[in-house]
């Protein structure tokens, strides 16, 4: 029966997934939550198939090569050991990383560190284009790109919803503000930035613009995006890559940066302003004094920090201020002035050398009656305003008066145009303004809807309300005879805001409201951190990262905590080591802490019937035992081949190395192969013992030089005995087959050897001249073939005299045999039969040919004249034994007389 309540540790599942967290119920074990077996289990396994294998290999015959892949087996499971032990080590942080992470809200996570390294290398990697090296700082830039990489770290003002990195956005180019594409069409379509003060009626082809959420920055209606590109332009709708930037193109950006210098930006696709130009340009101090510098075309404009020394406005002083841009400032220094007329005279500052003070000119005019009124002044007065040809105030009638008599007014009508621009003046010429219009029209009000007489002057309003909807489009108009240009809404909007905690206070509007205009704080666990958000994005915000240190006390027995920053929920488990006294040795407990361990209790009960729930799964922090000490001890095999680092759990098994014992047996040629092993009744570490193996191969010492036979006796010691073999071998000559001991035949120098290979026969081979060897049985050529005594006959060239002589003479040229008178005569005689034979040949021949060249004519000709055949007379030829019976016969004759001479010659 199985406990109800077994307790599993989590430590050492690497990430596992808790059921509350995103992945929980896809039902596949994640990678690092793979059961793993112990070291120890593995070793002991392989120890038992390498000693099957040790055992089949002894029967090999190829011993040495045995040994040497048995070493090579031994030193790959110790790497696969280690290895082992280093991914199990993985495996434990991986699960420390989780444990902290799940315990609380996670700011020190491994999710988070990942993103945290992932946003960097990314951040690197598009730095890496600008040029890192050149020493160029990104400026607000890295901030948008920072916030980008960051997870949550986007919210759209207009939904109050996270910027994820598959989102397809917009970006304002004046604030560099991203929205939900989606969000910013509905924002225009609504138009909660499209009023305005004009009717439509008035007004019908006016393009109502529309304005950024955030910072309001004015944009056209056929700016309204319409399709998702990267921050660049260049690519539309591009695919998420989690090695660039979110929503960039991952190319060069090229847009031209601000102010305009002629170059493009360099960094790569990215979010907010591009940085400032870093290219390289050479370039002077403002005031031109310095030679040129190399400096970066955003930041070109630089200052010597002289003084400007350039003459101001004044003409009279110079510029004291540093090295500066732009016009000089207003001089600074103070001087005694006098006003334009000249009567006053005041300190007053230098850059403003013209001023006026406030009394009247007072000079007599040219015509000597009236005085200048004009406020002090330079220059001449002018003329008096009186003087000339004046006319009367309705400008009829003209006088020519002197300056001192004032112009009267005429009989005439005034007849100027009034203020309704539609009636004139009745009355006589008046002096001053005309009165109001009285006339009598018929007006319409300002709706449209009524009329009536009206004096001129006035304003018709009839008391007819407009019903027309306000720009908000909630509340009418109401305002009596209005002219359908309707006043703005004042009316308070009061709607529930995004954040859904605030009402919008702004006047009632089209569209969405504003996003709310408040900010939550939001602060870590200790409250000493604090960073401020929109209102109503605090529910999807992370705290910030406090870098204070945890105050929490231990659940455990060591007095303080591992060092680490502030969070939320419980504190990750504690890495110091163990350190308590282990109840199976004097070592202390080298593992982490392990008081307070989060353990998986499953109930294993089993269920009576369907109706009863299913088995239940809690976490508690439970402390575990110490684990088997692991401290390395040294530990010598059972036959002392090597001394081991082993854990000091496993010293008191002392076992074998599973290496040959490799003692010396008996033999004094062979040594001990059985498996390590506990070696008794041996007199020294070298030798065999009593249970070591008993040598039973045969003798495999070296045999001599030209010896072939193996030794017949056991594997002994010292020399082995004289072979008594046999040696089977053919004579010099090759034709008797010889027997010889083989002690004899490999002691044996070169002469013996020849004399023991002789068979003491006549030797049968054949001296160059023909006769055969007269020496005894021998090795290599026949000696003396120059020597040859057998006698032979030698012949004269026409072979019909002869002689006998040495062999030896017919080799040195001395044996010759001359022809005398009668071979000679024998000679012509046969020379004159030969030379009559070749003449009658040759007739012969010519005989022949002739005939058949007349055959040939006669052919020729019987076939130009088309003659009728005659018939064919046969002609008797002769057979070919009858034509050349002559040439047959002599050669038979002539040889028959040679043979006949040779045989009388012979005799």
């Amino acid at each position: 029966m199985m406990d109800s309540n077994r307790p599993v540790n989590l430590q050492g599942r690497g990430r596992g997934k808790q059921p509350g967290s995103r992945g929980a119920s896809t039902g596949k074990p994640s990678g690092a939550g793979i059961l793993v077996s112990s070291p120890s289990g593995n070793r002991s396994d392989n120890n038992n198939r390498l000693q099957t294998g040790n055992q089949e290999k002894q029967r090999h015959p190829n011993y040495s090569s045995v040994l040497q892949r048995n070493s090579q087996q031994l030193q790959l499971q110790e790497e696969a050991s280690s290895k082992f032990q280093n991914a199990a080590a993985k495996h434990k942080e991986s699960a420390q990383r989780h444990l902290s992470s799940t315990a609380g809200y996670g700011y020190e996570s491994s999710s988070e560190e990942d993103e945290t390294e992932d946003a960097n290398s990314v951040l690197d990697k598009l730095k890496s284009s600008f040029g890192r090296e050149s020493g160029c700082e990104l400026g607000r830039t890295e901030e948008y790109i920072s916030n980008t990489l960051k997870n949550k770290a986007n919210v759209c003002l207009i939904c109050i919803e996270t910027i994820k990195r598959v989102d397809p956005v917009w970006c304002c180019v004046g604030c560099y503000t991203m929205f939900h594409i989606p969000c910013i069409q509905k924002w225009v379509k609504d138009g909660v930035y499209q009023q305005t003060v004009l009717s439509d009626e008035l007004f019908p082809k006016r393009e109502q613009p529309w304005f950024c959420p955030k910072c309001r920055n004015e944009y056209q209606q056929s700016e309204c995006p319409k399709r998702y590109t990267c921050f660049c332009g260049k690519i539309e709708d591009p695919e998420p890559d989690p090695w660039l930037v979110p929503h960039s193109c991952g190319q060069v950006c090229k847009r031209r940066l601000k102010p305009e210098c002629g170059h493009t930006c360099l960094l790569l696709c990215h979010p907010g302003p591009c940085p400032s130009c870093p290219q390289t340009v050479r370039v002077s101090c403002h005031c031109r004094k310095q030679p040129p510098q190399i400096r970066r075309c955003g930041a070109s404009e630089w200052s010597c920090h002289d003084p400007c020394a350039k003459t101001l406005a004044c003409g009279k002083h110079f510029c004291s201020v540093p090295c500066h841009s732009g016009d000089c400032p207003p001089c600074p220094a103070t001087c005694v002035q006098s006003c334009l007329c000249g009567r006053h005279v005041a300190d007053r500052p230098c850059a403003d050398p013209e001023w006026r003070c406030d009394e009247i000119c007072g000079n007599a005019l040219s015509c000597g009656h009236h005085q200048c009124q004009k406020v002090c002044h330079k220059g001449d007065c002018g003329l008096c305003p009186k003087s000339g040809s004046q006319t009367c105030p309705c400008g009829k009638t003209k006088f020519d008066l002197p300056c001192t008599e004032e112009v009267q007014t005429c009989l005439e009508t005034c007849g100027k145009p009034l203020d309704c621009s539609s009636h004139f003046c009745t009355q006589r010429c008046h002096v001053g303004p005309c009165g109001t219009c009285r006339e009598l029209v018929r007006k319409k009000c300002k709706c449209g809807k009524r009329d009536k007489e009206v004096h001129c002057f006035k304003e018709f309003l009839c008391e007819t309300k407009c019903t027309k909807m306000k720009d908000c489009g909630n509340h009418q108009c109401k305002k009596k005879c209005c002219d359908g240009n309707c006043p703005p809404c004042t009316v308070t909007c009061g709607k529930t805001l995004g954040c859904h905690q605030h009402k919008c206070m702004s006047t009632c509007h089209r569209g969405p409201c504003y996003p709310c205009p408040l900010t939550i704080t939001v602060t870590c666990n200790c409250g000493n951190t604090k960073v401020s958000v929109p209102c109503g994005a605090e529910k999807f915000s992370r705290p910030p990262r406090c870098s204070l240190l945890c105050k929490k006390p231990p659940d455990c027995h060591h007095p303080t905590r591992d060092p680490h920053h502030c969070h939320f929920g419980s504190c990750p488990s504690c890495k110091q080591t163990c350190g308590k006294q282990l109840m199976t040795c004097a070592h202390l407990c080298p593992s982490k802490c392990h008081d307070a361990i989060p353990t998986k209790i499953e109930s294993n009960q089993p269920r009576v019937g369907p109706w009863e729930g299913r088995p239940t799964t809690r976490v508690e922090v439970l402390a575990l035992p110490c684990p088997p000490c692991e401290v390395p001890v040294n530990v010598t095999c059972l036959g002392q081949h090597e001394t081991i680092c082993v854990r000091c759990c496993d010293a008191a098994h002392v076992s074998s190395c599973h290496r040959q014992c490799g003692r010396l047996l008996a033999c004094g040629n062979h040594r001990c192969r059985h498996v390590c092993h506990t070696v008794e009744g041996a007199p020294d570490a070298k030798i065999a013992g009593d249970n070591c193996e008993r040598c039973e191969e045969p003798c495999s010492r070296p045999r001599p030089d030209g010896c072939s036979h193996p030794c017949l006796q056991p594997c002994h010691m010292g020399d082995c005995s004289p072979c008594v073999q046999m040696v089977r071998m053919r004579c010099h000559c090759q034709l008797v087959v010889l027997y010889v001991e083989c002690e004899r035949w490999t002691h044996a120098d070169d002469r013996e050897r020849e004399r023991l290979q002789s068979c003491q026969s006549k030797c049968p081979k054949q001296l160059p001249c023909g006769h055969q060897c007269k020496a005894i049985c021998h090795p290599g050529l026949c000696p003396n073939p120059k020597r040859c005594v057998e006698k032979v006959k030698v012949r004269c060239l026409c072979r019909r005299k002869k002689g006998e002589f040495l062999c030896n003479e017919l080799q040195s040229g001395l044996a010759k045999v001359e022809c005398d008178d009668v071979c000679r005569s024998t000679k012509e005689k046969l020379d004159k039969e030969m030379a009559e034979r070749e003449k009658t040949r040759l007739e012969e021949e010519a005989r022949r040919q002739r005939e058949e060249l007349e055959d040939f004519e006669r052919k020729v000709k019987g076939i130009k004249k088309k003659k009728q055949r005659r018939p064919r007379v046969e002609e008797d030829r002769p057979t070919f034994l009858q034509k050349y019976q002559i040439y047959i016969a002599l050669p038979i004759f002539v040889g028959f007389v040679a043979a006949f001479v040779y045989w009388l010659i012979s005799k």
